[in-house]
């Protein structure tokens, strides 16, 4: 019997790129290399602080500087996990790899990719809102290129120019397009090694998002307390819509990491005579300080 370490050798590396490939905020882990990752639910980022200019001394030439490269811990406070049970009976040793391949492909796509990416806007969100990189506004087909133009003038006003990110729903990408045509042009966009086509508004790409997933928050379920409403996630009842999110490439670091699948053979496995897999998926997004003026939230205005 091939040794079930192998099984894991062979599906973390793959549910890892389908999660940096299918998922909307994949480009947000393109900054993942800045960070150390031994393991485990923490990693550390670099924060370099470094002097100024000073003005040159004709008789005693340059004024020293000190640079300072520091590494910051931080938790990874998304720590879920499942456990699957596949009969013996409907899977054998010949085809387990194939059937649990597909089995943890479609939970990824389905139930981990969604709430991924639904963590991530909502903490984008909170950051820009904290930061007072926010507002809150009705959007309608008369006022959203004006309102749009408005919040990248802003980023732009304080970071200089740059290409930005426009995360929205399709439908709120569906009202500006049509009402901005001249606007609107193509352009590929890079992501995980796949080169996608996506629409820029004012050359700034858009990617859009499912509106279930564009909420300032959330509830992730602790999935013990049985039922259909069991485990995965939810907007929270004081969740705001978000119209749309702004923000640089490099000002996001998303972090998600799949821990060792432990797989138990029929003869192993204590609780039935079927193949046990173990899935735990640690996951987290940070703005470094000096970034969040990168980023931007635009909040669909609350029910009084």
């Amino acid at each position: 019997m091939v040794n079930t370490l192998e099984y894991s050798k062979i599906f973390q590396p793959v549910l890892d790129k389908q999660i940096a490939q299918e998922s909307t905020t994949g480009w947000m882990e393109a900054n993942a290399s800045q960070a150390k990752y031994n393991g485990g639910d923490e990693v550390k980022l670099p924060r370099m602080d470094m002097d100024g200019l000073g003005d040159y001394d004709r008789d005693k030439g340059y004024v020293d500087g000190a640079v300072t490269l520091a590494w910051d811990t931080y938790k990874l406070t998304q720590d879920r996990g499942r456990r699957f049970q596949l009969d013996a009976m409907d899977v054998d040793e010949t085809n387990f790899v194939a059937e649990a391949g597909a089995v943890m492909g479609e939970f990824q796509r389905t139930k981990v990719v969604p709430e991924i990416d639904a963590y991530r806007y909502s903490k984008l969100a909170t950051l820009a809102k904290d930061a007072n990189h926010s507002r809150d506004l009705a959007v309608t087909a008369d006022n959203i290129i004006d309102e749009l133009l408005q919040d990248l003038a802003v980023m732009e006003d304080n970071i200089g120019a740059q290409n930005v990110i426009i995360t929205l729903n399709p439908i709120m990408a569906g009202i500006l397009k049509k009402a901005s045509k001249e606007l609107i042009t193509s352009q590929t966009f890079s992501q995980a090694g796949l080169n996608l086509n996506v629409s820029a508004f004012n050359e700034n790409p858009l990617r859009t998002v499912t509106s279930k997933l564009l909420k300032s928050k959330y509830v992730f379920q602790d999935g013990k307390t049985g039922g259909q409403e069991a485990g995965g996630f939810k907007p929270d009842a004081t969740a705001q819509d978000i119209n749309w999110l702004l923000s640089t490439t490099d000002a996001p670091i998303a972090i998600s990491k799949t821990d060792v699948i432990r797989v138990f053979d029929p003869q192993t496995n204590q609780d039935a005579n079927a193949w046990k897999i173990d899935y735990r998926k640690y996951h987290d997004l940070w703005v470094p300080t000096n970034k969040l003026p990168k980023i931007y939230a635009n909040m669909k205005t609350a029910a009084p």
